[in-house]
């Protein structure tokens, strides 16, 4: 039998499970859909039975014939969070990443909270938190309850879930000034490193999911922190790049960076750390400013051996925190040259160069400097823009491993194991 581990991503719509072999290899695959979670005014809530629900439809349908699975492991979203009893039972729907607390825990967090810590703001999981200490005895990550499902204990979190809660990763410790904000930390779970051995399954566990009594637990992460893993990314230096509607930079160090104004701070991976900032720019101006069809087309004619020389700043809307912190930045796209295409080419040209500078900003606040980039999201595909990026970062690409976020929990599996994969 060829031996195997599992990574479970759950997201807000769905989740999916991949079985993976020592050299990343996917040996088995299934998914199932979620209902989209509940809207109430600004709030944002789900019931984790709907979790529960998927987990077992998908191993359902998970053909594991031929395989030995020897651990698995878990990611969720960064700052879901659920009131749970001692036993783990559900005390109310979970509050969603997005959820927005109540003003007045958002503010006694402030009024104690230091400025590099990730919990501070409106949809932060420690002031959602506050109010759930009434009925609660314990309040656990969407991570740490899925995970419980195998192992039975409810008492473990990792670093990365828990960053958003308030732990200090430096530290290594839930802070002293949580209970000055009026939070009990008791309540919150013990923290490990992702990727740490925690238990194994249960019997009951195993006869229901349908797996060997032997496989090991291992601490997950965020869904984030997944997707970056799923890269490949596996050296100080290397960094990771989201082309979607906004241009995410993420970049492993071999130092932390905290820098509360650029909306940046870093999690533990492993010896190392990763960092990373969110730019407005990014696809979202691109389909403002350009149809579908010009897009199309004007890639096929881009000359990136043929700078254009146009300096711009492209946003939707004044505003931008990274790699410039100016809340009232405005928009910079002129001069418009006639040609369709060469505006195109210097709006591509502009965001290559604020994708450079994020980098080069990280590494001014402390970060290591990026040695290999890696990309994600729509606009990986164009080669020409590819090529201008290159070209303005001065590093060299890797191949993306996989863009499945359960592909890098399933590489936390393996690091329990004692396997690098």
């Amino acid at each position: 039998m060829r031996e195997a581990v599992l990574g479970i991503d759950v997201g807000t719509s769905g989740l999916r499970i991949l079985a993976v072999g020592r050299s990343n290899q996917v040996l088995a695959s299934t998914a199932a859909a979620m209902p989209t979670p509940i809207v109430d005014g600004a709030r944002k809530r789900q019931d984790a039975q709907i979790w529960l629900n998927a987990l077992h439809e998908a191993f359902a349908a998970l053909d594991l014939k031929g395989l030995h699975i020897l651990a698995l492991s878990i990611n969720g979203t960064s700052g879901t969070i659920l009131p749970v009893d001692v036993d783990g039972t559900p005390l109310d729907h979970a509050s969603m990443y997005d959820d927005v607390a109540e003003e007045k825990y958002v503010a006694a967090i402030a009024a104690q909270a230091p400025q590099e810590t990730a919990a501070r703001g409106s949809t932060s999981p420690l002031a959602r938190a506050i109010p759930m200490q009434a009925k609660a005895k314990r309040i656990l990550h969407q991570a740490d309850w899925l995970a419980a499902q195998f192992s039975g204990d409810f008492t473990v979190t990792d670093e990365n879930n828990a960053l958003k809660s308030g732990y200090d990763p430096l530290q290594r410790q839930w802070p002293a000034w949580m209970a000055d904000s009026g939070f009990d930390e008791r309540l919150f779970p013990h923290v490990v490193a992702a990727g740490a051995l925690t238990g194994k399954i249960t019997p009951k566990a195993a006869r229901q999911f349908g797996l060997p009594e032997d496989v090991r637990i291992v601490a997950g992460t965020t869904d984030g922190c997944a997707a970056f893993l799923a890269s490949g990314a596996r050296e100080v230096g290397d960094g990771v790049t989201s082309l979607g509607t906004t241009l995410t930079l993420k970049l492993l160090s071999a130092k932390p960076v905290f820098a509360p104004a650029y909306g940046i701070y870093s999690h533990r991976m492993g010896g190392m750390w990763l960092a990373g900032g969110a730019s407005n720019t990014g696809g979202g101006v691109l389909r403002a400013l350009f149809s579908p069809e010009e897009i199309a087309a004007f890639s096929e004619r881009l000359k990136p051996d043929e700078p254009t020389g146009l300096d711009y700043y492209p946003l939707a809307q004044p505003g931008e925190r990274f790699p410039v912190n100016d809340s009232r930045l405005a928009p910079r796209l002129l001069p418009r040259p006639v040609s369709g295409e060469l505006f195109f080419q210097g709006v591509l040209e502009s965001i290559a160069a604020i994708e450079a500078l994020g980098y080069a900003r990280l590494a001014e606040l402390g970060a290591s400097r990026l040695a290999c980039i890696r990309s994600l999201g729509g606009g990986a595909a164009n080669l020409g823009w590819t090529q201008i990026r290159l070209a303005q970062l001065g590093v060299p690409q890797a191949d993306v491993l996989s863009d499945q976020a359960a592909l890098g929990t399933a590489r936390l599996a393996w690091w329990g194991l004692g396997h690098a994969a």
